[in-house]
């Protein structure tokens, strides 16, 4: 679709401002680099810094030695903090800025390498001046099967790992630039996300600025009702598959062309997938018939099963909600097989998390997603959500550090429906010892947009330019953009959204913020006091309460 003459021209000048934003948010530190960003030592000296009594457990560095990398000098620092949890730090050999960025890791993790993600134009960033670290969160190996054999390594995954790393690399830092970082942030998607919410939860003073994409923040309820239930609800009962992807072209393009003008314009993309009263219905067989342009009665349930999200049998939620309408493309290789012959995913993840790292003692082998209860009962049995779930709503001590918190979040994600970070915004807005949310936290929900990236309309973006401008030089953002190959489009901060204007321009629409955190069965999920902190990952060794260094 040709793009009106007017639309280019607010793009262009948004993508400038954005460009300009980036190089003053370059500058200040930029002027520091040049008085201070070199090294005080040599690198290959980091290897005997003493870190064990910062860190508060034994530290072995690995590696310490100057590296070539992305066409940039690097300090290149690696090592192990007892018991496992490996990490790597990148300290530039030149022209540091005086900023520290820890990226985060998806799924289990259990690899390590450091990724930037929607950040890679911000000029720090692409000029090579930030210290890079992550850490693979104390195993190896992206199944669960760790956790059920290493049962300390539960903690290392579910908080420790990304904290103690930040610890160890900010005394490394001071150790080669004879100074602490002048900002610190951490930047995540997935997992990723859980893992930045856990740290402005339970480490508020490790980063003046968090962003945390398409957040795993309910992470038991996550790996456990949301997976089964899309995955059952697409099992026959030989489970074989009832829907796969070649139903789901024609059932995405009838829900865009049912939904897709409610904001005043046709461009493919849903612009507030909640206002979308699509029934599946609508592509139903004649009775009788069974044919490849229509649903079958057993598809049509799936696929509303599947909108609906996990239930118990009085049809109280267990989740906080499904994947949105405008997401059907991208629940292929989910829950949704390519062909029938393919496994389906979410049984997988659901196999693999549930048995080995929801109780004490891991479940018995062979142990299926056909033995999930879905009931409150079995909602409340995780007794170590503890350990890794991120919906702790009381972010006062991170306000009171300065930090700020920008989350997003794709409309169209099919593995974490974007409903997950609506509930628990509206929770931080709730819980009075925060204060005005607008002054520290902001949600951007991205039309079209996949798990962490990717989708239909405009879907490339930058978050950590905006971030740093908030945490630098005290400039909200307003709105992001979106850009695509022919398009560009403005993104406005939860609950508002973006509506055609008669003038043909896209404008802000102010929304209201809607409840929908009290109505399922884990409503007390969102309140402070669940978390534990454990020496050896079992609850027997567990103290309550929110871990300290």
């Amino acid at each position: 679709m040709q793009r009106p003459p007017l639309i280019g021209r607010i793009a262009l000048a948004i993508g400038c401002a954005a460009a300009l934003a980036c190089g003053a948010a370059q500058a200040a530190p930029s002027r520091e680099a040049a008085a201070g960003g070199m090294p005080r030592k040599g690198c290959a000296a980091l290897a005997a810094v003493p870190l064990a009594r910062s860190v508060g457990a034994p530290v072995s560095i690995t590696r310490a030695a100057e590296a070539d990398l992305d066409g940039a000098r690097y300090c290149v620092v690696a090592g192990t903090i007892a018991p496992r949890i490996r990490f790597e730090a990148r300290l530039p050999v030149a022209g540091w800025s005086g900023r520290y960025l820890q990226t985060g890791c998806g799924g289990l993790c259990g690899v390590l390498q450091i990724a930037v993600e929607h950040g890679e134009s911000c000029a720090p960033v692409r000029d090579h001046q930030v210290v890079l670290a992550s850490t693979d969160m104390g195993h190896e190996g992206m199944g669960g099967d760790w956790a059920a054999r290493d049962p300390a390594a539960r903690a290392d995954f579910g908080y420790r790992g990304v904290h103690l790393t930040a610890v160890a690399v900010k005394a490394l830092i001071r150790a080669y630039y004879g100074r602490a970082p002048r900002y610190a942030y951490f930047s995540g998607c997935s997992d990723g996300g859980r893992e930045a919410l856990i740290e402005a939860q339970r480490f508020p003073d490790d980063f003046d600025g968090i962003a945390a994409g398409a957040p795993a923040l309910n992470f038991t309820v996550q790996n456990s009702f949301y997976h089964a239930w899309n995955a059952l609800s697409n099992m026959d009962a030989h489970d074989r598959p009832i829907l796969t992807g070649a139903a789901l072209p024609r059932l995405h393009a009838a829900v865009v062309a049912a939904c897709d003008a409610l904001d005043g314009t046709r461009d493919g993309v849903i612009e507030d997938p909640r206002r979308c009263r699509f029934d599946p219905a609508a592509l139903a067989c004649p009775p009788g018939e069974a044919r490849n342009d229509c649903l079958s009665a057993a598809q049509v349930e799936t696929v509303r099963r599947i909108y609906r999200g996990a239930s118990d049998a009085q049809g109280r939620r267990l989740v906080m909600g499904g994947p949105m309408p405008g997401s059907e493309l991208a629940w292929e290789g989910v829950y949704v097989p390519r062909t029938a012959n393919d496994p389906i995913p979410s049984r997988l993840f659901v196999e693999d998390s549930v048995p080995n790292l929801y109780y004490e003692r891991p479940l018995p082998r062979g142990w299926t997603v056909r033995q999930l209860g879905f009931d409150a009962a079995t909602l409340h049995s995780f007794r170590l959500r503890g350990l890794y779930d991120a919906t702790d709503p009381d972010l006062s001590a991170f306000r009171a550090h300065g930090g700020k918190l920008l989350m997003w979040h794709g409309w169209s994600d099919p593995h974490i429906s974007p409903a997950n970070s609506i509930g628990y915004f509206e929770a931080l807005r709730r819980w009075p010892a925060n204060g005005p949310i607008e002054d520290f936290a902001r949600l951007f929900l991205l039309p079209g947009v996949y798990h962490c990236g990717g989708g239909e309309g405009p879907a490339t973006f930058e978050i950590l330019e905006p971030l740093m401008q908030w945490v630098e030089h005290g400039r909200a953002p307003e709105s992001l953009m979106l850009h695509g190959a022919a398009t560009s489009r403005p993104v406005y901060p939860y609950p508002d959204s973006a509506r055609r204007s008669a003038a043909g321009t896209r404008e802000r629409l102010r929304g209201n913020f809607e409840s929908n955190v009290e109505d399922w069965l884990g409503a007390d999920f969102f309140r402070p006091g669940y978390e534990i902190r454990c020496d050896s990952g079992l609850p027997s060794r567990c103290a309550a309460g929110s871990p300290q260094r």
